[in-house]
């Protein structure tokens, strides 16, 4: 049976980068005004409409290294069990679970952090800048010892990857069953989706299977990352209070708090905007991620 193989090393991680710093800066604003609309403060007290650029230097700092390795590490696991397999097949959709949980809890190492810092500036805290979200943590070390900065500066960690790891647990095996399906239709047409001939736009695998194009690529991230990002949405607004609020308060006691105060709607606070920004975000994530992959390996 045909079937396709994982990048190298060396293009996930090239690939990886470049695909995180394009989607991050590209839908900053989007994911500025969701923040704002899960802040516990309200959408116009944390900044409405107004400097929806805030928090963009950390974004720029945390998008190529967080997603490389991301992608270094799917890639990799992805690589060892086809090979502790040996059958030839296809990653089974158990394997992406995994090969993606592994991934997330090695980006969350870079995210976090800068997600605490933008989340802050985006929300208006410490003066509205990347710098300044920063500076008012390192400014709480002769308070809190060097330790304290770092569990401030990795406060929502737990909320993150339990946020993080379902929605790639969602997003990428529904992702690469439909690419999946989409080189198999190659096979049968002798085109891609978009009409455009098994040549274009694409690497042929060892197996003999022609990769999909990044357009294809982009159509099934977005289609894929929509699901997930609704289904996702309640851990996404706990994450963003976890983060936000002044004193540092369990998960349990902030869910506690919103039913008991606002009922089960604030859980949902920013789907609109959140399953826009992922749906387009997972389009040009890994429409991006697509493109570099095989620009590099027709190179190779």
């Amino acid at each position: 049976m045909s079937t396709t193989h994982p990048p190298p090393f060396q293009t996930a991680l090239l690939a990886g980068a470049l695909a995180g710093t394009t989607v991050d800066l590209s839908l900053f604003p989007l994911d500025t005004l969701k923040t704002r609309l899960q802040s516990s403060t309200g959408f116009f007290a944390s900044g409405g409409f107004r400097g929806i650029y805030r928090g963009v230097g950390s974004a720029v700092v945390g998008s190529a290294p967080g997603a490389a390795f991301f992608f270094c590490t799917y890639e990799a696991t992805k690589t060892a069990l086809l090979r502790r397999r040996g059958d030839g097949k296809e990653s089974t959709p158990a394997e992406h679970m995994l090969a993606a949980s592994l991934g997330e809890i090695a980006a969350c190492a870079v995210r976090v952090p800068t997600e605490v810092v933008k989340q802050r500036a985006q929300a208006g805290q410490h003066g509205g800048s990347s710098w300044s979200s920063l500076r008012a943590i390192l400014e709480l070390r002769p308070k809190v010892g060097t330790l304290g900065v770092w569990r401030e500066l990795y406060r929502g960690w737990g909320i993150t990857v339990m946020r993080e790891v379902p929605f790639t647990v969602l997003q990428f095996p529904l992702w690469e069953g439909l690419k999946a399906w989409g080189r198999e239709r190659r096979v049968r047409t002798g085109r891609g989706l978009f009409g455009e001939s098994t040549a274009y736009d694409v690497v042929r695998t060892d197996g003999g299977l022609a990769e999909v194009s990044a357009a294809e690529s982009a159509l099934y991230g977005s289609v894929s990352g929509a699901v997930a990002a609704g289904v996702t949405t309640p851990l996404d607004v706990l994450k963003t209070r976890v983060m936000l609020s002044a004193q540092r308060e369990s998960m349990v006691a902030i869910v506690k708090g919103i039913l008991k105060e606002h009922g089960i709607r604030p859980f949902f606070a920013g789907i609109g905007p959140r399953v826009m920004w992922i749906s387009a975000g997972g389009a040009i994530f890994l429409g991006s991620y697509q493109w570099a992959v095989n620009t590099m390996e027709k190179r190779r």
